[in-house]
């Protein structure tokens, strides 16, 4: 594509932007185009996000129309991380136009120094995050922010309110500066789109509408009100001015356009000067056309900063995110079981609801976020964390039941269709019925694998969903034609995978990959869920009238139940030899075996830069969900011996799994767990690089400590006091001041759980402090569908994810 503008043309146009701010500068925008293309190597963004936002919009029919009661929707998510609005979405929540904005000011300083900070420096500032609009109790009541940075040499403040127009295809922001120096500040915006959903592809233009950037036909439009005193656009890190700012606070060289070769793009325009404070509102807007995109803007504008907050907020006669937090019907019940008076638990709602995409109703992502982004080269599109599992995809459906919204449950359930293989999934040549291992929201192959838990949620669900009155019978019987027969025979006899790079025989209760999609073979959390989708599908299949295939679906969930010690537990452990462990007894169910013997000394597979093990001294949480579905009682032998192994801290470091944490202000320690020893998925523990940085994975890497396991192990907490008639007041208020608060304290200022935090081994270049999110993923929907679950849990005084049919067949 070509970017054919003359060059009087250009000139123009700029000078007429220009002239909106301030018209005595018009002689300093020049008709050059901008030189250094492609510009410097993108990268994603930082992956830590401390806020995510996007419009609440309602459901007409189980899906988002304009024609619903919140009228237009509005298809624009942003995040923020590290004191500046990150990756911002329009169109499917996985396709970023924006990498990042951020103000930069320059000045002179109360010495005569002259200064440039820009707030991509985040070392420089001090900075909180809190949310516009909360209740008395302190919970947010929309994901509207306001982020402070303070200057840490006194000269000026900085605060940014975001959120976006529930009405139109903006993102909203409105900047307040504050200095106490003698001589103005000037204050300029800076972005670097990432259109398209890359980095390298972008033209970008100076506009009487405002700064253009754009690919094909996707637009982003910057546009300030009164306009840009200064503007200019040019090639990231070779001609966007940033440098020149930095090192002379002024823009001597400025450019129209980028011309007709594309790259990595940046946009420039100067806000204006502050004496003592200022204000300025700009909008980022999308749209398929130049036109739409800078109408978009105009509007936006136009209704001015309180309007659209108020919309986005739910005031008065607008439906927003207050509107959905009333409709939850047990949150005030819930808040009762929280540690910080339901904070976390109104966060997680909105979090969670706003994780799902727009134009496919129903379809629940795994984060907004790109794993470990900074390191992560942005030159082909990528959806990151941004795309559906349907393993993820449960927890969170399980989270809108628990916490009332089963409409967002039943929308996401009937969604999962879109994502079983069929005979028409493009380039299947093998088998039917399971679940893709990831896709994009609109149902784009990504990864193939066949994981036996992703093929048994569905079904899982889909009983949840009939028990709860959400499925009636009709329904119920059509999706068990439809979806949930055909998922059932593969979990009864697999089948051949043939597809993409696929090309494997698949014989359950053997999986080709676990929960953690690296190893196959014989997994008790993986085997859990077969059992129990198998014993929900005879239920189903019954009630549908198919009594043959439920006699089959339960006389196979008892052949696997009889199978899961005989795989998967061994009474010839090897871990106080190789673990150095004080506690074992040498009997423990493992992470995963790929033979049938339990007490072979086979080696699992290498992954994640960690050479393969045995499978013996590799241990995780996953024969808690063997107690979590019913397969087993809380008391089991089995379990209660696997336990001291879980909970051993004096094992060497590779190979243990449990972390005791401390928190500032908080007395006591509290739980946390890594997804099993041996794990590789993480920040190198040698040099403190980010996850397979630069390409390769690395001998280093060290999996951290998954805050969501907090949750498994205080569920497990619930069951056992349950099973036992235990569950005294005493015993709730130790659970939530253990495993509930251990969730809250785990997230971050923005109230967003992790998928990984800090556990202080190795080296820590980035100063992560003990507790802390990491740059893997965050906010990640399953850590928060785990905490809506266990507030639920504990407030039921049962586990919320039980499934009592199983523990009754399987007597």
């Amino acid at each position: 594509m070509k970017n054919k503008i003359n060059t009087l043309t250009i000139a123009l146009i700029a000078a007429s932007l220009v002239g909106c701010g301030s018209a005595q500068n018009n002689s300093q925008v020049t008709a050059d185009v901008a030189p250094g293309a492609p510009g410097d190597k993108p990268y994603w963004a930082y992956s830590g996000k401390t806020g995510i936002g996007t419009s609440y919009e309602a459901y007409a029919d189980g899906q988002y129309s304009d024609n619903a009661q919140t009228g237009t929707v509005s298809k624009v998510w942003f995040s923020l991380a590290q004191g500046m609005i990150t990756e911002t979405m329009f169109g499917l929540i996985h396709q970023a136009q924006l990498k990042d904005m951020q103000l930069v000011i320059t000045g002179v300083d109360a010495n005569g120094q002259a200064f440039s900070v820009a707030e991509s420096n985040s070392s420089d500032f001090e900075i909180s995050v809190d949310y516009l609009y909360k209740d008395a109790q302190g919970r947010p009541l929309s994901l509207a922010y306001k982020v402070l940075s303070k200057d840490k040499l006194g000269r000026f403040e900085l605060g940014k309110h975001i959120f976006t127009d529930p009405d139109g295809q903006s993102l909203f922001v409105r900047s307040q500066i504050k200095t106490d120096l003698d001589t103005p500040i000037q204050v300029y915006v800076s972005a670097n789109p990432y259109i398209n959903n890359n980095g390298v592809n972008d033209f970008a233009k100076v506009t009487k509408q405002g700064l253009v950037a754009y690919e094909g036909d996707n637009y982003l439009t910057l546009q300030a009100a009164g306009g840009f005193e200064k503007a200019s656009v040019g090639f990231t890190g070779q001609s966007d001015n940033l440098a020149a700012l930095m090192s002379t606070q002024q823009l001597k060289q400025t450019y129209a356009s980028t011309g007709e070769e594309s790259g990595n793009v940046s946009l420039l325009g100067k806000l204006g000067d502050v004496r003592g404070s200022g204000q300025f509102d700009m909008v980022l807007s999308f749209g398929r056309s130049q036109k739409r995109s800078a109408e978009q803007a105009s509007k936006t504008l136009s209704k001015g900063y309180q309007a659209v907050l108020d919309n986005y907020n739910g005031k008065g006669e607008a439906i927003g995110w207050e509107d959905y937090l009333t409709s939850l019907k047990p949150m005030s019940r819930l808040t009762q079981y929280s540690a910080d008076q339901g904070k976390l638990l109104y966060t997680s709602a909105m979090v969670l609801k706003a994780q799902e995409d727009k134009s496919y109703a129903g379809a629940l992502i795994a984060s907004l976020s790109n794993p470990w982004g900074d390191t992560v080269p942005a030159i082909e599109g990528s959806t990151g964390y941004k795309a559906v599992w349907v393993r993820d995809f449960y927890q969170v459906a399980m989270a809108f039941m628990a916490m009332g919204d089963t409409q967002t449950a039943k929308t996401a359930f009937e969604y999962l269709e879109k994502v079983q293989v069929t005979d028409v999934t493009p380039g299947n040549n093998g088998d039917t019925g399971w679940f893709l291992q990831k896709t994009h929201v609109d149902g784009e192959l990504e990864w193939v694998g066949v994981q036996l838990d992703q093929t048994a949620m569905p079904i899982m669900l889909a009983w949840k969903l009939h028990q709860a009155k959400v499925l009636d019978d009709e329904e119920l019987s059509h999706w068990y034609t439809k979806m949930l027969k055909p998922a059932a025979d593969f979990l009864v006899q697999g089948g051949k995978a043939k597809i993409l790079w696929n090309d494997t025989q698949v014989t359950p209760p053997a999986t080709q990959q676990e929960r953690w999609e690296e190893q196959n073979g014989y997994s008790p959390s993986t085997t859990a869920a077969v059992i129990a989708g198998l014993v929900t599908a005879s239920d189903i299949a019954k009630r549908s009238g198919d009594m043959a295939a439920s006699a089959r679906y339960l006389e196979v969930a008892q052949q696997y139940d009889k199978q899961v010690e005989a795989l998967m537990f061994t009474h010839e452990g090897i871990l106080k030899e190789r673990a150095q462990s004080k506690v074992t007894d040498e009997q423990y169910f493992f992470r995963i075996g790929q033979d049938s013997n339990p007490n072979s000394n086979d080696k699992i597979n290498s992954n994640n830069g960690r050479e393969g093990m045995n499978k013996k001294a590799i241990i995780d949480g996953g024969f808690l969900e063997l107690v979590r579905y019913g397969v087993r009682l809380a008391d089991a032998p089995s379990i209660l011996a696997t336990l001291p192994e879980y909970e051993d801290e004096s094992m060497i470091d590779n190979l243990r799994v449990k972390y005791s944490f401390t928190f500032d202000g908080h007395s006591g320690t509290y739980p946390g767990y890594r997804r099993y020893g041996n794990d590789g998925y993480g920040e190198d523990e040698v040099t403190g690089n980010n996850y397979a940085q630069g390409g390769e994975n690395t001998s280093g890497q060290r999996g951290r400590v998954w805050p969501f396991f907090t949750g498994e192990r205080g569920h497990y907490e619930i069951a056992s006091a349950a099973q036992n008639n235990q569950l005294s007041s005493d015993k709730v208020q130790q659970i939530k001041l253990t495993y509930v608060k251990g969730m809250e304290l785990f997230a971050n200022e923005g109230m967003m759980l992790p998928e990984q935090v800090w556990d202080n081994v190795g080296a820590n270049p980035r100063g992560y402090e003990f507790g802390e999110g990491t740059n893997s993923a965050t906010p990640l929907a399953w850590t928060h569908a785990e905490y809506v679950k266990l507030v639920r849990s504990l407030a039921d005084k049962q586990v919320w994810d039980h499934y009592p049919i199983v523990e009754q067949k399987l007597k």
